[in-house]
């Protein structure tokens, strides 16, 4: 079976070769933006990802498991996406030194063949150590933290500042590869 993913990141696509050697990678088109954030990161988190894949599943003309993803990173209620600038970036990582926060991913899984869908979701405790002003803005001088939710990436330099973390690690990367392997067996498709 054809396995298309619907992102453009470098990170997922190198967790995805770890489940799957082939696959294509289309970027969907999908404004993140039209779901509204109601509070529940979990269901916000799916209804992305279920957004991305959908986009993705019109468009192909070949039978294929289409799988999107969405991570978000939450601190208080609060989601903390990637950051619009230098200062964005600054004050998301100041708020989250010396604090646990929450990954959350959402995984949407289309076969296009049968129809059938389905959707999952992952969460991760990640606590930082205490950042002085100057670790910040070195890491924010590094560029690293500018394409990332909550402006940082454990996979990088920003890993050093992560104290611990509850829950998968591959979810705060952006693909839980446990969750996204049990959601494939689950609707039926033998990769």
């Amino acid at each position: 079976m054809n396995v298309v993913l619907a992102s453009a990141s470098a990170r997922r696509q190198e967790l995805l070769r770890r489940l799957v050697e082939e696959f294509k990678i289309i970027v969907s088109d999908f404004d993140e933006n039209s779901v509204r954030f109601g509070g529940d990161c979990p269901s916000y988190v799916m209804e992305i990802a279920l957004g991305k894949a959908r986009d993705v599943a019109c468009s192909l003309d070949e039978e294929s498991l289409v799988i999107g993803c969405d991570t978000i990173v939450a601190y208080e209620g609060t989601v903390l996406g990637k950051p619009v600038d230098r200062e964005d970036a600054f004050s998301m990582l100041s708020m989250l030194s010396g604090k646990r926060h929450q990954v959350y991913s959402g995984i949407a899984l289309i076969d296009t063949a049968t129809g059938r869908v389905g959707t999952d979701f992952a969460v991760t405790e990640v606590k930082f150590e205490h950042l002085t002003e100057a670790e910040i803005w070195k890491y924010i001088d590094s560029g690293e933290p500018m394409d990332k939710a909550g402006a940082y990436g454990i996979q990088g330099h920003g890993g050093v500042f992560v104290e611990e973390i509850c829950g998968c690690y591959y979810n705060v990367v952006g693909l839980p590869l446990n969750k996204l392997n049990k959601l494939i067996k689950g609707i039926g498709v033998n990769l």
